[in-house]
C-alpha cells in the first residue's frame, strides 16, 4: 500500500468512526409570503414563460403522459431520451417502448447529443424564477438537461417552491444522504447568451425549448 493509499484510509476509518454531525437549520434568507400550490404554480409558469419556456398544466398523471405523447408526435421526433426514475416512467407510459431511449451509466454523450429531446424529472420548482431543480446522480443523467435540444421536465405540483431558500431544507436533507452522489442542476428556461451585440440567441449553449409538465 503507497503512502497515499494509507492516508486515504486513515481518513475513511476516521470519517466512518467520527461523531455523527446533525445538520444546522435552514436560514431564513428571505420571508415566505405563501405555500399556496395555486399561487405558486401562477407565478412559476409566469416567471417561466418570462424566460420563453412552455410549461403544460395537467390535472392528473394520465393527463400529463397523453401530453408527453401528443407533445412528441406533434413534433415528429422518432425518440426522445429520458432519465430512467418513477415519475419520467409515469409520464412517458403512453408512449411506445421504440420511442423512448432509457439513459443508464454507459449511455455516451455522443448518443444522447443526437437525440432531438431529453426527459428529465424535477425534484422542486421554484416559483420566482420559474427554475427546475434536478438532481442529477450520473453524467448522463446531467448531460440529458443540456444536450438535446428540447428539455422536457417532469414535475408535481407538491415539488413547488416559493424561492431557493423555501427549498433549502428539503435539498440540504437529499444531499445528506450518503449513497447519493452526482450534482444538482437549476434550469431556468431554455439556453440563453447575448454575448454578441446584446442580441438574445436561444439553444447555444445548452437546450434551445424547454417545457415542463405540471402535473397536480
Amino acid at each position: 500500500m503507497s503512502s497515499r493509499d494509507t492516508i486515504l484510509q486513515a481518513i475513511r476509518s476516521s470519517l466512518s468512526t467520527g461523531p455523527v454531525l446533525e445538520r444546522p437549520p435552514a436560514p431564513e434568507v428571505w420571508p415566505r409570503a405563501t405555500t399556496d400550490p395555486a399561487a405558486l404554480a401562477l407565478r412559476f409558469g409566469n416567471e417561466l414563460e418570462a424566460v420563453q419556456g412552455e410549461w403544460i398544466r395537467c390535472p392528473t398523471m394520465d393527463d400529463a403522459a397523453r401530453q408527453l405523447a401528443e407533445l412528441v408526435d406533434g413534433s415528429q421526433w422518432p425518440v426522445i431520451g429520458a432519465v430512467d426514475g418513477p415519475l419520467c416512467r409515469q409520464v412517458a407510459a403512453k408512449l411506445h417502448p421504440e420511442r423512448l431511449a432509457w439513459a443508464d451509466e454507459d449511455t455516451q454523450p455522443a448518443a444522447i447529443a443526437e437525440l432531438p429531446a431529453g426527459l428529465v424529472e424535477a425534484q422542486w420548482l421554484l416559483a420566482d424564477t420559474g427554475s427546475c431543480v434536478v438532481l442529477c446522480p450520473t453524467a448522463p443523467e446531467r448531460l440529458m438537461c443540456y444536450l438535446p435540444e428540447t428539455c422536457i421536465v417532469a414535475a408535481t405540483a407538491d415539488m413547488l417552491r416559493e424561492h431557493l431558500p423555501a427549498a433549502w431544507e428539503g435539498i440540504a436533507e437529499k444531499l445528506s444522504e450518503p449513497g447519493l452522489r452526482g450534482e444538482v442542476v437549476i434550469i431556468t428556461g431554455p439556453s440563453r447568451t447575448a454575448d454578441i451585440e446584446k442580441i438574445l440567441i436561444l439553444g447555444v449553449h445548452g437546450p434551445k425549448r424547454l417545457v415542463v409538465l405540471l402535473v397536480g
